[in-house]
């Protein structure tokens, strides 16, 4: 089964699974082994495709024959290179999903969604109807990678009809110098929308886990009952500890402190805008407008290609950032951070994020330097090889080596982990890194 039948596969899957009323969908719980045979067979029948080849005899219900022509628009023989019949649910021939000589022998057409716009936008229309909202996006994804419709996202009819989320949003971003000013209001409000779930999601946690990072960092010595750090009051008094009574005497007290008005700690995001840190880049984007809403921190953000640019003025709207940004190009690490270490004043309350693939097209000894002298000064300094919900891309691993000889390991964060990653940065602890192995 070839990857584009995969997805056709668990859109199928999908599909079943949310709109249990197309076929058979719940027959086999409630009538034997007989329906779950018929039902299997379905699924497999939408996977393969028909052409008289799938070997299942089965026959699909009209429902479930415009769903099958939705994924033959995209998974047929024709796919790849868009052309052929119709991607809507009410029209375009069915080819075997699988290729092959025989529907090209038999002269059946291939699928394909073509180059209408039009087209395009009735065919989202139409997945969005057979599929739940997580097929949907990996049924478009699939679309532009497959089909080359990345030019088709710059009308302003297909725009409208597509289901947003942050992949979306980073194939706009590269489009954003090509994109015609008819289009470029309609794909402001699809990247306003996605940057505000985001923000829902994630900035209250963020906020409340980054406030108390700050009052812990300021520690007092002589602490009230309830601000008392008891794991490192124990901590520090191990020595005074009494066998015979079983208990350590606290000689010194350690507490949280109440972080007082004004900024305690300086933020720092340098981020990659290479085309391969789209997904990054919106979230960096998103948690630089949520750290700089908080007065305790002084958050800056720069985004660097072969050139540096400082988009700190506008981290007040996470949208304007994000146009602000030029995906693709080279990658001149040690550039970046060279600016990055110019604006730094308070290297002991200083927190730099590097959030980069470590690809360095600059000057690979200088870059490792910098982070050397920022870190023997202070700085607290962290690597993130992405910041997305897909883990590890590709990276350089001598780079990344390198830096963790240095005490800076590179590892990959999920945005849920994030406020963790810097909370243990404001407090100077070890990092909550994910997956530790992977980075040795």
């Amino acid at each position: 089964m070839t990857h584009g039948d995969q997805h056709g596969a668990h859109g199928a899957h999908g599909a079943h699974g949310a709109h249990g009323d197309h076929g058979h969908g719940d027959a086999g719980r409630d009538h034997g082994h007989g329906r779950a045979d018929q039902e299997r067979l379905r699924r497999w029948r939408l996977v393969l495709g028909g052409q008289g080849a799938d070997g299942t005899g089965c026959s699909l219900s009209a429902a479930d024959a415009a769903m099958d022509r939705t994924l033959e628009a995209l998974y047929g023989s024709g796919g790849h290179n868009g052309s052929g019949g119709s991607g809507s649910g009410g029209s375009g021939a069915v080819a075997g999903r699988t290729g092959g000589s025989q529907g090209a022998a038999s002269g059946a057409r291939s699928g394909g969604l073509g180059g209408s716009a039009p087209q395009v936008a009735r065919w989202l229309g139409d997945i969005r109807t057979y599929f739940p909202t997580s097929v949907v996006q990996v049924m478009q994804r699939d679309a532009i990678d497959r089909l080359g419709l990345s030019a088709l996202l710059l009308e302003p009819e297909m725009l409208a009809a597509v289901e947003a989320d942050v992949h979306l949003v980073g194939t706009l971003l590269s489009l954003n110098k090509a994109m015609p000013e008819t289009t470029k209001n309609t794909a402001r409000a699809v990247v306003r929308k996605v940057v505000e779930d985001l923000e829902k999601r994630l900035a209250t946690r963020t906020r409340a886990t980054l406030t108390g990072a700050l009052d812990r960092s300021a520690r007092i010595s002589r602490p009230r009952h309830r601000d008392i750090d008891w794991n490192r009051t124990i901590r520090a008094n191990l020595k005074n500890y009494l066998p015979e009574h079983r208990t350590v005497v606290p000689e010194r007290l350690i507490g949280y402190g109440r972080a007082a008005r004004g900024v305690k700690k300086d933020v720092v995001l340098c981020v990659d805008q290479s085309g391969s840190m789209a997904a990054s880049v919106v979230y960096a984007s998103v948690f630089g407008a949520v750290l700089a809403s908080m007065r305790s921190l002084a958050t800056r953000l720069v985004v660097f290609d072969t050139s540096v640019v400082d988009l700190t003025e506008e981290l007040d709207d996470p949208v304007d950032v994000l146009f602000g940004t030029q995906l693709g190009g080279g990658t001149d690490i040690n550039r970046a951070l060279a600016y990055c270490q110019s604006r730094i004043t308070r290297p002991a309350d200083t927190v730099v994020v590097l959030i980069s693939d470590l690809y360095e097209g600059g000057i690979r000894e200088e870059m490792l330097g910098r982070v050397a002298a920022m870190k023997a000064s202070g700085v607290q300094f962290v690597t993130l090889l992405a910041l997305s919900d897909e883990g590890a891309p590709s990276y350089d691993r001598e780079h990344a080596a390198a830096l963790a000889a240095l005490g800076a390991p590179a590892f990959a964060c999920t945005p849920d982990l994030f406020p963790e990653v810097m909370a243990a940065a404001i407090e100077r602890r070890q990092l909550p890194i994910p997956d530790k192995a992977m980075h040795r």
